[in-house]
């Protein structure tokens, strides 16, 4: 399987360079979301730029990466530039549940802006965890 990763502060970039994700590649690819994950990496953009085709199998490592990076960040698919794959997800119902973003610039703003409201919304969990304390 080849791809390139591109690992920022806030966010890695993950470009798969296959135009297939099926039932032979797709363990090697939840393989690489569990290590990214296990790294520490808080959003994952899934630059799906060079891909054409995906099936159930795909869908399920798309959907695993999805669950990993619920509770610590995003998981974001962006470039999806294949009709089929753009409808396979429709089809699936998936569109209500991922975070697609049409292009990898407009998927970076969507991690900062993620970024900021969670800490925004910690600051806030402080201030009334504080704030209890005060009474």
């Amino acid at each position: 399987m080849k791809y390139e990763i591109d690992k920022q502060q806030r966010y890695c970039i993950f470009t798969l360079e296959e135009a297939t994700i099926n039932s032979v590649m797709a363990p090697q690819l939840k393989s690489e979301f569990v290590f990214l994950n296990n790294e520490g990496i808080k959003n994952l953009i899934f630059n799906m730029n060079n891909v054409d085709y995906v099936d159930s199998s795909g869908l399920s490592a798309i959907l695993t990466a999805n669950r990993l990076w619920k509770s610590t960040g995003s998981f974001i698919l962006t470039n999806i530039k294949s009709e089929s794959v753009q409808k396979l997800i429709e089809i699936s119902k998936l569109d209500s549940i991922l975070t697609i973003v049409p292009t990898l610039d407009e998927s970076i703003e969507y991690v900062f802006m993620e970024d900021i409201e969670r800490d925004l919304d910690d600051e806030e969990a402080d201030d009334d965890e504080s704030s209890d304390d005060d009474e």
